[in-house]
């Protein structure tokens, strides 16, 4: 199976129909958030109606730039993967919106203990022996994804201390545009590819035993 990973659109769905034009094959597309540029359903579902022309299987969170009706979209869609466990391909995503509180108020922000208790509501729904991938807006605490050109580390305790205890294969991940990067907690790839304006999207093959995670650019 190939997952091509999406984040920060920020409504700019010409990009993303560049990104994906771009890859030969593709099994499923999951956005790490921030579909729309402080928009709504409307500007969401032109995004994901873009990607759909290349990929039909479609899996995405909500970032802290989108408004309510966004994740109101994806359910009634049956995109979203906030606090839900979807299985595909033989592998269990699952994932959490929004961020932690911004230094400006943004219109999808939560708390440490909220994501503490989304994540094992999440976790709850993976059956046992199969493998996970973690799909989060907001990037864990104190890897080379949250952090700050001034070198501060602004992820999250809570997703850094899930993914301790669970170890998915791999954290899709976003939010921090300058952080784009691939790096580790014990044996999971916590990825960011940066925003798809700049054409870059994050690729797994999990189809053989040795996965291959990476960040590419159309």
């Amino acid at each position: 199976m190939v997952v091509v990973g999406l984040s920060d659109v920020h409504g700019d769905a010409s990009s993303v129909s560049r990104t994906l034009g771009g890859i030969d094959h593709v099994d499923l597309v999951v956005f790490a958030g921030d579909l729309t540029h402080f928009g709504g359903e409307n500007e969401a579902a032109r995004v994901v109606d873009t990607a759909k022309t290349t990929c039909e299987r479609i899996l995405a969170v909500s970032g802290n730039c989108d408004y309510p009706g966004v994740e109101d979209y994806l359910i009634r869609a049956g995109l979203s993967l906030h606090r839900r466990c979807v299985l595909a391909g033989g592998y269990a995503f699952v994932g959490i919106s929004g961020s932690l509180p911004c230094p400006g108020t943004t219109p999808n922000e939560s708390s440490e203990a909220e994501f503490r208790r989304w994540l094992n509501e999440a976790a709850a729904g993976v059956p046992e022996g199969v493998p996970m991938i973690l799909v989060a807006h907001q990037p864990p605490r104190d890897t080379v994804n949250d952090m700050l050109h001034g070198g501060l580390h602004v992820g999250s305790k809570a997703i850094r201390a899930f993914i301790e205890e669970h170890q998915p294969v791999a954290c899709l991940t976003a939010h921090i545009h300058e952080a784009t990067g691939i790096d580790t907690i014990g044996e999971t790839k916590i990825v960011n590819p940066g925003p798809v304006r700049g054409g870059k999207y994050a690729y797994f093959d999990l189809s053989n035993e040795t996965k291959i995670v990476e960040i590419r650019r159309a």
